[in-house]
């Protein structure tokens, strides 16, 4: 819990506080989920590097050493002027250091932490380096060592060691000085360090999850359609103040619209549903028809939310969340590891029917909401929000990548022809017809490749990637998210609706069994069929 708290407290402290704007360097004039992504990373590597320098900046005036001397260890007048001369604190230190500043009494808490060290001297200085241990009162949980062939370092040894944060800070700061290593890194001691990224383990839990863009918001952008039109920025801000106040758990709030909203709605309807026959995959249709069957979809109405996210929980457990604008990459794709879309309810402009610079409700009821009702494409989405919780920036701004050119901008093959599943092709006719024609490049879908693809943000995109099937495309995806960096896994447990880490055996073991259980009634289920019917 400690690490969990910690995580949440460096979200809150690396937070992005600038607008999505080109002003403050965003990548893009169209706004997409790659270049947000993009450009939180670089926001959020701005901010660490600003707060890690501060802290490096206040640990030279740290008043914080134990009454212990020790021949290899420094007097403070020496530690102070060696950290001015060094690179100073690793970010786990400063972590750990903004954990005691935060909470002074914290300061005895006892800490588990791996030292990695490069010993210059072998054995020898493995056992002065014990007895500096012993000397900040720690206590020696683990030890490894093996030969190192780099010439003047003898030795690496791995130490697992407990004692207070305020003596783990001043052991390395000491450590660093002595003459006897090379080296000495601060790891964590568990899978998720206070340096992993916080991410909701419970869907309550995206009540925190609203960091909003501000990118082509109508008040901000004056290329918005409704830039200059006063009673249009008035209906998106009451529509975002409903949203504002949903908590987990609350009923989706009722939008009444106004008839030029259905009127806009109807544009949009009447063209995808005439487009659809021909261009989309069966997969759509097929539910685009029970949304219509049931009274769902209609060309004079426009969906409540409530009502469409009923029918996605009823076929396939997903469910919507209103959001009172655009997420952060990183909280959009965590939202659908609990199978939970945070939707807009505003409409774009009446001027802009077949075109909106931001998503809004036509975009994701027409073009997301008929496929996650689908099991297979559902199961895809899930997917991509599980792997985005807890990875690296870099690694969300890949995910993003596959995620657009996949959920917005896929194809997929059907009886030997190519055919649209993207959201924002079957939203957009336009690039619908462009995807579809002989002017761009189609690829196979290699997750690989596509997280790293550049995206056109200009104009129509001249490379589309054509996936299989949607089963052949989370095969591949499972196999690509394996080589992620992230140190743990992660699964829903659908009893609990919690997000569970796979980091320990203990927890292996209980799923292990759990399988064992699902595989035994499905045996049971097989073997029932298999036997003659008894007369």
């Amino acid at each position: 819990m400690a690490v969990v708290a910690a995580a949440q407290k460096n979200r809150e402290m690396f937070a992005i506080k600038k607008s999505y704007s080109i002003e403050n360097g965003y990548p893009a004039r169209r706004r997409s989920l790659v270049d947000d992504a993009r450009f939180e990373t670089l926001v959020v590597k701005q901010t660490k590097q600003t707060v890690l320098d501060e802290a490096r900046l206040r640990s030279n005036d740290s008043s914080m050493e134990p009454e212990v001397q020790h021949e290899d260890i420094p007097t403070k007048e020496e530690t102070t002027q060696a950290i001015k001369d060094d690179s100073g604190l690793t970010e786990e230190e400063v972590f750990l250091q903004n954990a005691l500043s935060e909470n002074p009494e914290s300061e005895n808490y006892p800490q588990k932490s791996i030292l990695v060290l490069r010993l210059k001297e072998g054995m020898s200085s493995l056992g002065r380096i014990l007895k500096t241990v012993e000397k900040f009162n720690g206590s020696v949980c683990h030890l490894e060592t093996r030969p190192n062939k780099n010439e003047g370092a003898q030795l690496d040894a791995l130490i697992k060691i407990e004692m207070s944060r305020v003596n783990l800070l001043q052991i390395l700061k000491s450590l660093r000085q002595s003459s006897v290593l090379e080296h000495c890194t601060l790891v964590g001691d568990d899978n998720i360090t206070s340096k992993t990224p916080w991410f909701p383990r419970h869907a309550s839990e995206l009540d925190n999850c609203n960091h909003l863009m501000t990118k082509y918001e109508p008040d901000l952008d004056m290329n918005h359609p409704g830039f200059a039109d006063k009673e249009y920025r008035e209906r998106r801000k009451e529509i975002a103040e409903i949203a504002f106040s949903f908590k987990y758990g609350d009923p989706i709030p009722y939008i009444e619209y106004v008839p030029t909203e259905i009127k806009t709605w109807n544009s949009v309807f009447n063209t995808v549903q005439e487009l659809m026959q021909k261009h989309a995959c069966v997969e759509y249709r097929r539910v685009f028809k029970k949304l219509m069957d049931e009274g769902i979809f209609a060309p004079d109405k426009i969906p409540q939310l409530q009502e469409m996210s009923d029918f996605m929980c009823r076929n396939t457990g997903f469910t919507l969340r209103p959001a009172a604008g655009l997420l952060t990459a990183r909280d959009f794709l965590a939202s659908l590891a609990f199978r939970i879309f945070q939707s807009t309810q505003y409409v774009r402009h009446v001027n802009s029917p077949y075109h909106t610079p931001e998503p809004d409700c036509i975009h994701e009821l027409l073009g997301h909401m008929p496929l996650l009702a689908d099991p297979s494409f559902a199961q895809f989405s899930q997917e991509i929000g599980l792997a985005s919780l807890g990875a690296s920036d870099k690694e969300i701004e890949k995910l993003s990548t596959v995620y657009w050119f996949t959920v917005e901008f896929g194809l997929c093959k059907e009886n030997g022809n190519v055919k649209a599943y993207g959201a924002g092709l079957l939203s957009a006719y336009g690039e619908l017809l462009h995807a579809l024609s002989d002017k761009p490049e189609l690829r196979p879908f290699e997750p690989a490749a596509t997280a790293v693809q550049p995206y056109q943000d200009q104009e129509y995109q001249p490379i589309y990637y054509v996936a299989e099937s949607f089963d052949d495309m989370k095969d591949k995806f499972r196999r690509w998210v394996s080589t992620m960096s992230r140190p743990f896994e992660v699964r829903l447990n659908a009893y609990t609706g919690r997000v569970e880490v796979l980091d320990s055996v203990d927890k292996l073991e209980s799923l292990v069994h759990q399988l064992n259980t699902e595989v035994l009634h499905l045996s049971n289920a097989l073997n029932r069929l298999k036997a003659p019917s008894l007369q």
